[in-house]
């Protein structure tokens, strides 16, 4: 039997070769766009361009020139330029105004939104009787008329017949017959409940639909495992309705800062306009009580780069969001 033949050792001209590289692959054809969003955006975009473009775009060029009670029967504005928001800015009048206007946006948006979590949370866990009442009793809070609702919570407060101090004066309390509306304190008080048992409706209905997507189940797991209800709350509700909480939470910061019909219903019955105005109130006694249009529009102005800053941080989240 012969030996077998040995392996010939690799030369060094073999361990220098250059293996062969694969052959780059071509990219890939690029997709076209469909054109069909931008079809079905552009009637929507139009008529909000339409509704919208003219009062804002009047706003802009009032803010710049005087116009007053003599403009209204037909003398040409003249151009100010920055001149009014110099003097809005220059008046301390303002900033209280501005400060307080903020504080109430931020009280009646954060209260309303917990508030309604709270209601959203009791709907998900009572029985389908219970619920609907609740339901039903919300929708129809919700869709009162504001005057209606307002001429109600007037009689209630008022300081000779209202209930509340009749209610007061039955328990005995020191506080009977106390002007609520005339006491800028209690003012605001009895403006931010009134405010919030208004807007708590849409909030509890919109958490409420984002509750029932979360799966009973899941729920159960958590509970099974020894988490508490409160645990379940922080780390499972929250966490999967935050978008929903965020965006009622914007929403609401809008609302409650453009506020008007409230505040001007409850100055009416009985409050110190000069002490409790907000933005848009006080808007409307620049423009329709002095006639100085060209100060009322550099408010709202201003009024509207400040809901553009609210809004933005969440704006920019959701085109983070799209991107990603």
């Amino acid at each position: 039997m012969s030996a077998p033949t040995p392996t010939p050792a690799p030369t060094a001209h073999r361990s220098l070769a250059v293996e062969p590289q694969p052959a780059l692959s071509a990219p890939p054809p690029r997709r076209r766009r469909s054109k069909l969003p931008w079809l079905l955006i552009i009637p929507s975009l139009a008529i909000l361009i339409a509704a919208l473009g003219y009062p804002v775009g009047w706003q802009i060029y009032t803010s710049f020139h005087e116009y007053g009670l003599l403009q209204q029967f037909g003398q040409s504005p003249e151009f100010v330029g920055v001149q009014n928001y110099a003097a809005l800015l220059g008046d301390p009048n303002f900033w209280v105004i501005l400060g307080r206007s903020l504080l109430f946006c931020v009280l009646a948006a954060t209260l309303t939104v917990f508030i309604g979590f709270l209601f959203a949370v009791l709907m998900k866990r009572v029985g389908t009787v219970f619920r609907l009442v609740l339901q039903v009793s919300m929708l129809l809070a919700w869709a009162m008329p504001v005057v209606a609702s307002m001429t109600v919570w007037v009689w209630l407060v008022d300081w000779r017949r209202g209930l509340v101090n009749w209610l007061l004066e039955r328990v005995g309390v020191e506080a009977a017959g106390h002007n609520w509306l005339a006491d800028p304190g209690s003012f605001f008080v009895i403006a931010l409940v009134i405010v919030v048992w208004m807007s708590v409706p849409f909030v509890a209905l919109s958490i409420y639909a984002g509750l029932t997507q979360i799966p009973d189940e899941v729920l159960e797991a958590a509970a099974m495992d020894g988490a508490s209800g409160i645990q379940r709350i922080r780390f499972i509700i929250l966490p999967v309705i935050a978008p929903v909480i965020s965006i009622v939470l914007l929403l609401q910061l809008i609302w409650d800062l453009r506020v008007f019909t409230q505040i001007k219903l409850l100055q009416d019955a009985g409050g110190v306009a000069n002490e409790t105005h907000l933005l848009g109130t006080y808007i409307y006694q620049m423009g329709v009580g002095s006639g100085d249009f060209g100060t009322a529009s550099a408010v709202s102005i201003l009024m509207l780069l400040i809901t553009v800053l609210i809004s933005w941080y969440y704006v920019r989240s959701l085109m983070k969001e799209e991107n990603a």
